[in-house]
């Protein structure tokens, strides 16, 4: 049954394209993008992630890091994303689909980051968007799961526009910026649809 097969995906689709972004799988050449982008929205990122390694932004690192997201990929574990923008293929931010369960389970779990310049400008919603049929239509999960920390506004407008679901509170459900926080929990069914989009909307943090 389709549901229940392994996916076997040796090289990640090219370009995943629509509404102003265009989706791609990372690759060494990118190193200089993301890290000057990563380290220009240090501060603006540290509140919403897991405290960064001294090394994090080093070349070694980001190669390393490539290893892991190509095994991921091909031992179905997991499928990262960088975000670009469409007009001119600048460097926007990244999400991925990770923690990939397959068997009566048929999930995985969606995270994200964007870059300060790039915040509030719905970049990340239409990124969400456009990754959607990809997860629930080529990789065949039935559910994918989201969590955030209950004051990310924009992550949570985000979240409900995109069509997921408040589901729970975790406690303590993630070390984020060295602290075991508190996490709302979404998810969405492939069956649910996508909110409406306010247009114009504004976010408030890194999304």
């Amino acid at each position: 049954m389709s549901l229940f097969r392994t996916v076997s995906w040796p090289e990640p689709p090219t370009l995943i394209e629509g509404e102003g972004v265009v989706l791609r799988a990372p690759q060494m050449a990118d190193f200089a993008a993301w890290s000057a982008l990563r380290e220009a929205s240090r501060e603006f990122l540290t509140p919403w992630e897991p405290l960064w390694p001294t090394y994090d932004l080093t070349r070694g690192s980001f190669r390393r890091r490539i290893r892991r997201y190509t095994r991921d990929v091909r031992e179905d574990k997991a499928y990262p994303f960088l975000v670009f923008r469409a007009a001119d293929r600048v460097l926007l931010g990244g999400l991925s689909l990770s923690n990939v369960r397959r068997g009566v389970t048929q999930t995985a779990s969606l995270g994200y980051w964007m870059g300060a310049p790039h915040a509030g400008k719905g970049y990340m919603s239409a990124a969400v968007r456009v990754l959607l049929p990809f997860a629930h239509g080529a990789l065949g999960l039935r559910r994918i799961e989201a969590a955030c920390l209950p004051t990310n506004a924009a992550s949570i407008r985000l979240l409900e526009k995109t069509g997921f679901h408040r589901e729970g509170y975790g406690r303590e459900y993630l070390c984020i910026n060295g602290e075991w926080q508190d996490h709302l929990l979404f998810a969405r069914l492939s069956r649910d649809r996508v909110g409406c989009v306010t247009s114009g909307a504004k976010a408030e943090r890194p999304v």
